[in-house]
């Protein structure tokens, strides 16, 4: 694909683009873009377009462009007047993707939003590599390698931060409880 738009075939990058949109605005919504998320999207892609000359034969789109996505995120956060809220963060995610199923459970619906506001809120208290770690390999469900790709980070660093996050997490929720059926292991 890539070598497809390098070839200059616009309807490449397209699809490119349709591709990694949804997990794009997730990755900008939970490492804090808010209500620029989609602005901070818009400007990985052109920038992503831009530098189609330093990516990597055979290496994987997704994690780079999700490290361009970060890098946008984190220019847009800092550069914000005010501070985003663990309240707007929530929302965002929750734009992004829908959490709760409609069919569920009223009394499971309320529990689900309480535990990611809890989660949403200590996350907030990691350092910024902590929680992007996390963010990463958790909520945006990459694998290892696509995550280290992502931070450009190697993968033991990735796992020795990922590690001390779960500890420090483990510390500021210790009430909290993974769902039933999820894998806490790999």
């Amino acid at each position: 694909m890539i070598a497809r738009v390098r070839a200059g075939e616009p309807e490449a990058y397209a699809e490119l683009v349709r591709a990694h949109t949804g997990i794009a605005l997730r990755a900008a919504a939970a490492l804090g873009a808010g209500a620029d998320a989609e602005d901070v999207v818009q400007q990985a892609f052109f920038k992503a377009y831009c530098t189609l000359g330093r990516f990597r034969d055979g290496a994987a789109f997704r994690p780079w462009l999700l490290s361009i996505v970060a890098n946008e995120t984190r220019n847009t956060v800092r550069t914000a007047v005010r501070q985003r809220t663990v309240v707007g963060r929530e929302a965002a995610l929750t734009e992004a993707e829908p959490v709760i199923p409609e069919s569920a459970d009223p009394a499971v619906a309320a529990l689900e939003v309480e535990r990611r506001a809890a989660l949403l809120a200590a996350l907030d208290r990691l350092s910024e590599e902590h929680r992007r770690v996390v963010t990463y390999r958790y909520l945006l469900e990459m694998d290892e390698p696509e995550t280290a790709q992502a931070l450009g980070w190697p993968r033991g660093t990735v796992k020795s931060r990922l590690n001390r996050a779960l500890r420090k997490l483990q510390r500021l929720l210790p009430d909290f409880q993974p769902r039933e059926g999820g894998d806490e292991h790999e």
